[in-house]
């Protein structure tokens, strides 16, 4: 698999920053990047300074907003305790059946990562979002979740905002009223159900779309440094650190503001990465020169703290879905330490929403008592 070193593109020019001073400008006039975790955590958890650019479709509409905020996002509250525990089983049990439905070319057929997690990933998400939903029920949900991202994307991908009435706008725009349409049903039946139907979809795509894209960036660095014996929790958190699928969030300033001693006017872009904070060595055990390689192992140092690279974000707008992701990262790692992966090709990394594998095609065989 090609590390995100060398991928290029915006990749490259985040990683290539410099580290040893304030924020930096990526392009004269900006955007900025923040290139320490004091930096990063200014700018996430002070949303009077630093607020959201715009929202997840690109339309520009801001009627959501409340307070003095620009955009109005709203907080999430966490995933229950009981809603992640839900969310397993139910991973767990579609995991299963997507592996044994896959034969669509005989046994030699590799998977695909990307596409053997979709069901698996939406349907345990969907259902620790919405708890009591019926398994139909959910399951319409889940497919619509997904039909929305798979439009979403070419809108995010794009260069610029799309027309109104282009080919890809309206059909985000179906899909998308496809499934509020059917979230309205659906929340009809849950009379504890208080959030919009907006607010259900915006945190079932995300909690469906990052999930899918760390599971296959996770089963491919399986499949190169294969870890049986390897505590699951610390493959999860090394999957996270070298490819986080959410590796940069923009702010927007709201004032002129001082961000590492660099003055940065109002109105302009700040990002915040995860992805150039898991390579700093104040944050991250084994020393600057492995900083940049797959080691499951690093983490039984104790005097780091796994996930201080922020790849959940921080302050009010951090993850809700946090818990059920690692938990469902988790049950794959534990999967995959139990299988030995092979990668039937090579694995690049796509830049065009997020980051994500692209292909991820793997074949596994169950790790015998003898193996390594």
């Amino acid at each position: 698999m090609d590390g995100v070193e060398s991928a290029g593109g915006q990749l490259g020019a985040v990683l290539a920053a410099p580290r040893d001073g304030g924020a930096v400008a990526l392009a004269p006039g900006g955007p900025w990047l923040a290139t320490s975790l004091e930096q990063a955590r200014q700018v996430l958890t002070d949303p009077a300074a630093f607020d959201f650019p715009g929202n997840v479709n690109r339309t520009g509409d801001l009627s959501g907003s409340r307070g003095d905020t620009r955009s109005g996002h709203t907080v999430f509250a966490p995933v229950s305790p009981e809603d992640v525990a839900r969310g397993v089983e139910v991973f767990d049990t579609e995991w299963a059946a997507a592996l044994r439905d896959h034969v669509p070319g005989g046994g030699d057929e590799p998977y695909d990562a990307m596409v053997l997690l979709r069901r698996p990933v939406a349907r345990s998400t969907t259902a620790a979002v919405l708890a009591g939903l019926d398994d139909a029920r959910r399951d319409v949900v889940a497919d619509r979740v997904l039909a929305w991202i798979d439009a979403l994307g070419p809108v995010i991908a794009a260069p610029r905002r799309p027309r109104r009435w282009s080919g890809i706008r309206r059909a985000e725009e179906r899909t998308r009223g496809a499934l509020e349409d059917t979230l309205d049903e659906a929340r009809a039946g849950l009379p504890g159900e208080r959030r919009t139907t907006q607010e259900v979809a915006t945190i079932l795509a995300a909690g469906i779309q990052v999930p899918i894209a760390a599971g296959a960036f996770l089963l491919a660095w399986l499949a190169q440094h294969p870890s049986a014996g390897t505590d699951p929790a610390h493959v999860v958190w090394e999957t996270l650190r070298l490819t986080p699928p959410t590796w940069l969030t923009a702010r927007v300033t709201t004032r002129e503001v001082d961000l590492g001693g660099t003055r940065i006017p109002e109105g302009r872009v700040v990002f915040v990465s995860p992805l150039l904070l898991g390579r700093l060595d104040t944050l991250v055990p084994g020393g600057s020169g492995t900083l940049a390689h797959f080691d499951p192992d690093r983490w039984r140092d104790q005097a780091r703290r796994p996930g201080a690279w922020l790849p959940f974000g921080a302050g009010p707008h951090a993850c809700p879905g946090r818990n059920l992701g690692l938990a469902v990262l988790g049950s794959l790692a534990r999967w995959g330490g139990a299988h030995e992966l092979t990668l039937s090709e090579d694995v690049r990394v796509d830049q065009s929403r997020g980051i994500s594998p692209a292909p991820c095609r793997f074949t596994a065989t169950a790790r015998s008592e003898t193996s390594p």
